[in-house]
Formats: C-alpha cells, sequence, structure tokens
C-alpha cells in the first residue's frame, strides 16, 4: 500500500478508535488509555516534518473536538511530533542518522525506549495542561505514569496486531 495511503489510513482507524473504544476506558481514575499517538510515532522517519506536525495538530484538534478537552490534545500531540526527531536519536543513536529505522520491526529495547518515553513526554504535557496547577504535581505524576504504562501495553498491542506478516 501506498506511505500516504497507508498514513491516511491510520489516522481515520486512530481517530475512530480512540473516540468510540478508548475514551470511554478509565479505570480507577487514573488508567487512560491514548492510542492514537501512534500516529505521530508510525510516520515514516524521511517524512514531510511539517505535514507531520501539520497531521498531529488536527489529530489532536480533532479529539479536542469529540472529548470537549480544550486544545490539550492539539498541543501534546504536536510537542510530540515537535521532540520526535529528538527522541529518534536519543534511543536509536546513529541508526537514525542512516534512516533505517522501523518502529514495526521486531520489538527490541531501542523501540521499547522510544515508544516508553514519547508516551510519558506526551501524557506528562497533557496532564500537565488538564491540571495546570503546580500543587496537584502528584496527581500529575502519577496518572501520568499509570496511563503511559496502560498506553504502552495497549500501543504494543496494536503494534502486533498491525504488523506485516513476513512470510
Amino acid at each position: 500500500m501506498n506511505s500516504t495511503l497507508l498514513n491516511i489510513f491510520r489516522f481515520l482507524i486512530l481517530i475512530i478508535l480512540q473516540v468510540l473504544i478508548f475514551n470511554n476506558i478509565n479505570l480507577f481514575g487514573y488508567l487512560n488509555p491514548y492510542p492514537y499517538i501512534l500516529f505521530i510515532l508510525l510516520f515514516p522517519i524521511n517524512g514531510n516534518k511539517s505535514s507531520l506536525l501539520f497531521f498531529s495538530f488536527l489529530l489532536g484538534l480533532i479529539l479536542d473536538m469529540f472529548s470537549n478537552s480544550g486544545g490539550i490534545h492539539a498541543a501534546s500531540a504536536t510537542i510530540l511530533a515537535f521532540v520526535r526527531p529528538s527522541l529518534f536519536k536519543f534511543s536509536f543513536g546513529i541508526s537514525y542518522e542512516y534512516q533505517t529505522i522501523k518502529i514495526v520491526d521486531k520489538i527490541s529495547s531501542e523501540r521499547i525506549t522510544f515508544l516508553v518515553t514519547s508516551v510519558f513526554i506526551h501524557h506528562f504535557v497533557m496532564f500537565s495542561l488538564e491540571y495546570f496547577r503546580f500543587s496537584l504535581i502528584l496527581n500529575v505524576l502519577l496518572k501520568t505514569l499509570l496511563s503511559t504504562f496502560f498506553t504502552v501495553i495497549v500501543c504494543l498491542i496494536l503494534i502486533f496486531l498491525i504488523k506485516p506478516n513476513k512470510r
């Protein structure tokens, strides 16, 4: 499938899944999965950076409209798209400069590091904007850590399900 069509399909499917399924999951008040960020993480490395920023903002804006969250998804998704190259350099090192990375390949420690740090940064920004009070920093950290753990598990399951079989 063409890379552009695959990205459009991934964009639409992740929005639909997030709005219809994952926005309705709220375990114990702290566990909320946000796997829509897989669109940002699985965007091609050699893809256009401006279009990634635009579509990340659009993705967050659409989710903000459905969840009535006042722009926190748009801000956190755009920040994640902006810091993504730095996270690639941090996680993969020299492999990033040669652009030989595919996130959906075999799960390795570099990929797990990239996924966990990306999800943590996204969630920390999102919950910081949601609470927006320094006195609630412990709630922000607790919700960030627990939701990061839950989102990483959901993302790994989704990556495993969409990973192409090599026969």
